[in-house]
């Protein structure tokens, strides 16, 4: 489908020249394979912050980051008008028109806004306008305060089934060390996204303005993964980072390799959920049956409930030792999912007065994380 850009790092300033190539056949600097790329790389010195409340609190003349809920909002309302004239004014002297989409994670969790929004994204990109993604910083209270724009490019990039996703920040990529604290800290050129030993390298500090550090960054390659996609974290300040990507040049940041084939379109859009309404606690057995594949989780392998949920609600899916491995569209309440635990299938009808289904969780709206 192409590519996600996320720019963590800056913004084109609309008082700098920007260079734009459109619609260039290019060998896929990745896989070898030949690709339709939108080639939009802005020359730049380093700009305006990508964020919402950073570019409010420059507006409004703030320093520091408020604490309060209330202003954050207030700085976001006031920044997004900021990035959106900075990304129209620069590309429109190309030619190129824009689009602003804001979106929210509940935007994304309900299957039918998820393709709504899929499918108005695919008619912009048809019409060669370019979509600036932003989370609704001003009613997004999750996202301000944590800050998790990487997910929502993950979540964008598995949303249009984009081939890959490139992540500007202030890092040249993912070191094996914080580059910060350790000169001797080494750049990964290649590594394989959902590696566990990536998470532990990855500094989970973010920025003064912002609150994405490499951690989260890692955690959005493997999301990008789920869909096949690729990820390429890489520094803001290099000229024409894009353009020498899209050539195929060597060397330039860090490239998260999938690991795994892309998942069918409903198990992806399970696996990108954030917003799970409860937890299931399952044994080893019923842990090690949903990891085989192909496998439905039943009540008898349920060993806690938690959380407040209602049938066909998307709870997660935890093992005994703690490790949440699974995402599912629960059959059954939380009321009648307690009940049931511990239980064998043909049991509810005696526990419940009635019958769902045999599973609390059918095979085929569960995914593996």
């Amino acid at each position: 489908m192409g590519c996600v850009i996320a720019t963590a790092g800056t913004v084109p300033n609309a008082h700098f020249p920007a260079q734009a190539h459109q619609k260039t056949t290019r060998p896929d600097p990745f896989n070898g394979h030949s690709a339709r790329h939108t080639g939009i790389d802005i020359a730049t010195p380093l700009g305006t912050p990508v964020h919402a409340v950073a570019e409010g609190m420059a507006r409004l003349g703030w320093k520091d980051r408020p604490a309060a809920l209330p202003e954050l909002q207030a700085a976001a309302a006031v920044g997004q008008m900021g990035l959106v004239q900075a990304y129209a004014d620069v590309l429109l002297r190309h030619g190129i028109h824009t689009a602003q989409i804001l979106l929210t994670h509940d935007d994304l969790s309900d299957r039918q806004r998820y393709l709504n929004a899929r499918s108005t994204l695919r008619v912009l990109l048809d019409l060669g306008v370019v979509p600036v993604v932003n989370e609704n910083d001003t009613v997004a209270t999750d996202e301000i305060r944590f800050g998790d724009n990487d997910t929502l490019a993950a979540l964008v990039t598995n949303l249009v089934e984009a081939d890959v996703l490139v992540i500007l920040t202030d890092q040249l990529g993912l070191f094996d060390a914080d580059p910060r604290k350790n000169l001797a800290a080494r750049l990964l050129t290649e590594v394989t996204a959902g590696d566990p030993a990536l998470e532990s390298m990855a500094s989970a500090e973010g920025g003064k303005l912002g609150r994405g550090g490499m951690y989260t960054k890692v955690i959005a390659a493997k999301r990008a993964a789920q869909s096949g996609a690729v990820t390429v974290v890489a520094s803001g300040a290099t000229p024409q980072v894009l353009l020498q990507l899209a050539a195929g040049k060597p060397d330039i940041g860090t490239v998260f390799q999938p690991a795994q084939n892309r998942l069918a379109a409903r198990k992806q859009w399970l696996a990108g959920q954030l917003r799970a309404r409860g937890t299931l606690h399952v044994d080893f057995g019923a842990a090690a049956a949903l990891r085989q594949g192909g496998c439905s989780l039943l009540p008898i392998g349920v060993t806690q409930v938690e959380g407040e949920f209602t049938r066909g609600d998307l709870v997660r899916i935890v093992d005994a030792s703690g490790q949440d491995f699974a995402r599912g569209l629960t059959n059954y309440s939380t009321e009648h999912a307690r009940k049931l635990c511990r239980q064998p299938s043909n049991a509810i009808a005696a526990l419940l007065g009635f019958v769902e289904e045999d599973e609390l969780v059918h095979r085929d709206n569960l995914v593996l994380l």
